[in-house]
């Protein structure tokens, strides 16, 4: 006599239990893909040293100077911005350069000396000179810094982690409608482009 019994319907595959497989694996996947993304980013800033200029629109270059009221941001974090300049009643101009320190490191904008911390023409970490960013020397026309000391001093002591400070600067042009070029070069014991704004004294 023949037992056996013939199933009366195929068992069915389980299927919410396959597709939870599927949805967890393409949940890693992608975490993955990002993770990846997000390590060659920061590997690729690593190799540049974070002292890039990153941002859209004029780059901040000596080429491609930023203009007044705005922003070079930095790949570590750093922000520096001009301020438009403002005339006074006197002939000079004022404006701002505005450190917002978002790097996970303190800085020191100044550098080390507060005789070398700000110039008109030379090299320093903070330059405020006559002409476009483009231009070597100029004697046609000419600024003068009248608060040189001040700002060197505001721009001398070190500057936190998620800390701001705004340098003061006072100008007198030797007549209105000229060019100036404002220079910023945070020191750092790594490489950092040269921040540069260019504007007219109106």
């Amino acid at each position: 006599m023949d037992t056996d019994q013939t199933p009366t319907s195929t068992p069915t595959a389980d299927s919410p239990r396959g597709f939870n497989g599927c949805a967890i694996a393409v949940v890693i996947l992608t975490g993955l893909v990002v993770l990846g993304a997000w390590a060659l980013a920061e590997f690729e800033k690593g190799f540049d040293g974070y002292g890039q200029l990153e941002q859209s629109g004029p780059s901040g270059s000596v080429a491609d100077p930023l203009g007044p009221g705005a922003t070079a941001r930095y790949e570590d974090g750093l922000k520096v911005t001009v301020s438009r300049p403002r005339a006074e009643s006197d002939g000079s101009y004022s404006l701002t350069v505005t450190y917002d320190n978002d790097t996970d490191e303190e800085l020191r904008p100044g550098g080390e000396s507060l005789d070398s911390a700000v110039s008109e023409s030379g090299l320093a970490p903070l330059v405020v000179r006559a002409g476009e960013s483009l231009d070597d020397y100029v004697s046609e026309y000419s600024v003068t810094w009248s608060n040189r000391r001040e700002a060197a001093a505001a721009l001398m002591p070190p500057l936190g982690t998620e800390k701001k400070r705004t340098v003061p600067v006072r100008v007198k042009p030797s007549r209105k409608g000229i060019p100036v070029t404002v220079e910023v070069d945070p020191p750092t014991a790594d490489f950092r482009e040269t921040a540069h704004f260019q504007f007219t004294l109106d």
